[in-house]
């Protein structure tokens, strides 16, 4: 996460109510969107490297050989022994060559692709690991986040691409021509079952192997203007739909004209809301329905709550409005849902507004359920130094390495990207911006539909049949007619990336 994740002049993302209690179906178990697919046939392209088989052994060492054979002849005896403890050493100096990735000089530099963060913000721990293993050189480079996706795929085919490379978390199936598994002798399945949230383990396993490290955790949350809140007499965030609903007049300010001044919440249009792809999402998920099923009664149901906010008989939202971190920061909105990196523009643009961060609104009786955006960390098949790259992601998530990371970014901005790992959730489940984050990581759900992942491919052409059944619900096209015409645009989706 950083200032160009954020920055709203590089396109970087971030939604009134009925005053009638909003009625949601009970959610249901969450379907799986994408279904595993065999290794060999979707994620293994041939390259030089070695297949997960061969690098997960401890050792290139052949089998045990047999005793020497005790003759007469002493000194025969001790060139024989002589020659096998040569042959050995040789084995072991050869196999430590191939399986670190280090060529014939022992010295290989891998490149790493990074998003959102400066260079200077990975630089120490860089530091630390080439200190620690002479013969490896980091190049880290940010990359712009437009047309990231496609330049990535395209410069690895041509051989030009990076070792190390960053996606988010809903692309695996656009990029699986791309990404390798981890091998077994940098990460078991197990401990990374371990170490990372759930949903990381649902977005990055095809098949019986991990293809990705994350770095962080992140998703949508409830941001809230404390003093709007206060100033209406509301002294908590909304914690379910229903207390919402309650709170939208009471935070709503119009004119004597009736013209909207201040709303509760931004929700219910497309071109002024950044996250309704992630908004949408989040409501289809908590109402028990899948965006693979966009014809169902549960989709059409999480429309009708979100329109609800802008249609005209209640107007507690509407296109006339500020784009909605914009109308959040000049304090014409007093919640938006958002992942909690947008709190950093805010603050930045308006260091005097209280905000305060919360988890989103639950359905009532409902379990907890938010939806997940973060990136993580790949290494490319095209690599020659596959082993290598793994070694020094392996190194990135450690304890040490996340929390120094964490540091790092907390020097240059209000607060560091939460941490991927459930253990180090405790260091900040207190912190006013980001604990909500680390109470809402283990509800995460993946979804395809996140606005702004720049991926020119399955969030963004979801993304924009979604857009289309909002704007046609709000041309009069019943919630279901519409969706369902989102539906044939998102099954060719599906279809083009082999779902």
């Amino acid at each position: 996460m950083d200032d160009n994740k954020i920055n709203k002049d590089q396109n970087q993302p971030p939604p009134s109510q009925n005053s009638t209690p909003i009625s949601v179906e009970p959610v249901s178990e969450p379907q799986p969107i994408f279904e595993s697919v065999p290794v060999a046939e979707e994620v293994a392209p041939e390259v030089t490297s070695a297949a997960p088989e061969e690098i997960n052994q401890e050792s290139g060492l052949p089998p045990d050989m047999p005793p020497p054979v005790y003759e007469d002849n002493k000194s025969k005896y001790f060139v024989v022994i002589g020659g096998v403890i040569v042959f050995f050493l040789l084995l072991i100096i050869f196999f430590k060559f191939v399986f670190s990735g280090k060529g014939a000089t022992g010295n290989i530099t891998l490149t790493y692709w990074g998003l959102w963060e400066d260079k200077t913000i990975f630089d120490p721990l860089i530091q630390q690991y080439q200190q620690q293993n002479p013969g490896i050189k980091i190049d880290y480079q940010e990359m712009s986040p437009q047309e990231y996706r496609d330049k990535l795929l395209a410069r690895s085919k041509n051989g030009q691409g990076p070792d190390i490379f960053r996606f988010h978390n809903t692309w695996l199936p656009e990029i699986k021509e791309l990404a390798s598994p981890i091998p077994a002798n940098i990460m078991s399945n197990a401990e990374f079952e371990k170490t990372f949230y759930k949903v990381a383990q649902q977005d990055l396993k095809v098949g019986d192997y991990y293809y990705g490290l994350p770095l962080e955790i992140d998703g949508l949350v409830l941001i809230y203007n404390d003093s709007l809140l206060k100033k209406a007499g509301i002294s908590a965030p909304p914690a379910t739909w229903d207390d919402l609903t309650n709170d939208v007049n009471k935070l709503t300010v119009r004119d004597s004209s009736g013209n909207l001044i201040t709303a509760a919440i931004a929700m219910g249009t497309t071109g002024n809301v950044e996250h309704f792809g992630d908004i949408f999402s989040l409501l289809l998920t908590q109402n028990g329905g899948n965006i693979t099923k966009l014809d169902a009664q549960e989709a059409a149901g999480a429309l009708e709550i979100y329109r609800k906010f802008a249609e005209p008989q209640q107007a507690f939202w509407n296109d006339n409005m500020p784009d909605s971190l914009t109308a959040f920061i000049q304090e014409k909105v007093a919640m938006i849902i958002a992942p909690s990196w947008d709190v950093l523009s805010i603050k930045a643009a308006n260091p005097d507004i209280t905000v305060k961060v919360a988890p989103v609104p639950a359905v009532p009786g409902a379990p907890a359920i938010s939806i997940a955006n973060y990136w993580v960390e790949g290494v490319s098949r095209f690599s020659k130094n596959q082993l290598a790259a793994w070694k020094f992601l392996r190194f990135l998530v450690e304890k040490d390495s996340l929390t120094r990371l964490y540091e790092n970014e907390s020097k240059v901005k209000l607060f560091g990207e939460p941490y991927s790992r459930v253990d180090l959730a405790s260091l900040l489940i207190q912190n006013e911006y980001v604990g909500p984050v680390m109470k809402e990581a283990g509800n995460f759900v993946s979804v395809p539909a996140i606005n702004r992942t720049y991926d020119n491919g399955l969030d963004d052409q979801i993304v924009q049949y979604i857009e289309n059944a909002i704007n046609s619900a709000a041309q009069g096209v019943s919630y279901s007619e519409a969706l369902k015409t989102a539906k044939a645009g998102v099954d060719q989706v599906f279809n083009q990336y082999g779902k």
